[in-house]
């Protein structure tokens, strides 16, 4: 398989590390070679988290260069922008969850929040693919991780993983009803 780089940002409590490790997995069982990385940062404290995955037959290392990610995955609007000004290159994807956790910096009214405007602008200027996601009846936000998984079925992002990759993924990570509320999240929001 040819080369292809995932760059995955959100903050902490928002379910990254699990859909990084169900990204990974999936790859795995579709018969990939994968490699990865995660930086989680100060995470449980709200701060950034980043997982980086890169498929192909000749992958040696699990680090994206800058502006090298054919699809960026992010689960917030601020780390969503930073993904396409750091590591996403010119014709590549972007899908995010429409959110927004305020950094600190927002608020101080330091800085503005980004909103959805601002990053379709960014996606035009360089010819980015912007898949914006967004659940308005969500009951568990910790389920954002699992509607952006969805779509990252529907819309066949990421080469040769399919729905049956992803479940088996989940299945080797979760259990009881938690396995099953994200299965049945996962079927739901894929059509």
């Amino acid at each position: 398989m040819k080369e292809f780089n995932i760059y995955l940002a959100g903050v902490g409590g928002q379910g990254i590390g699990l859909l990084s490790e169900i990204l990974l997995r999936g790859s795995y069982h579709a018969g990939l070679q994968v490699k990865s990385v995660d930086t989680h940062g100060l995470a449980q404290r709200g701060g950034v988290v980043v997982s980086q995955l890169r498929l192909g037959d000749r992958v040696h290392s699990p680090l994206i260069f800058q502006n090298e990610a054919d699809l960026v995955v992010s689960l917030e609007c601020h780390e969503a922008l930073r993904g396409i000004n750091t590591a996403l290159k010119d014709g590549g994807t972007l899908i995010y969850y429409n959110t927004i956790w305020q950094p600190l910096e927002v608020r101080l009214n330091l800085v503005k929040p980004v909103s959805g405007a601002m990053i379709s602008k960014q996606c035009q200027k360089r010819n980015i693919t912007e898949i914006s996601v967004f659940k308005a009846d969500l009951k568990d936000p910790h389920m954002q991780n699992i509607v952006l998984l969805a779509n990252i079925d529907k819309y066949s992002l990421i080469p040769s993983v399919k729905k049956e990759h992803y479940i088996k993924a989940m299945e080797d990570l979760l259990q009881g009803r938690l396995l099953e509320a994200n299965i049945e999240m996962f079927e739901k929001e894929r059509i």
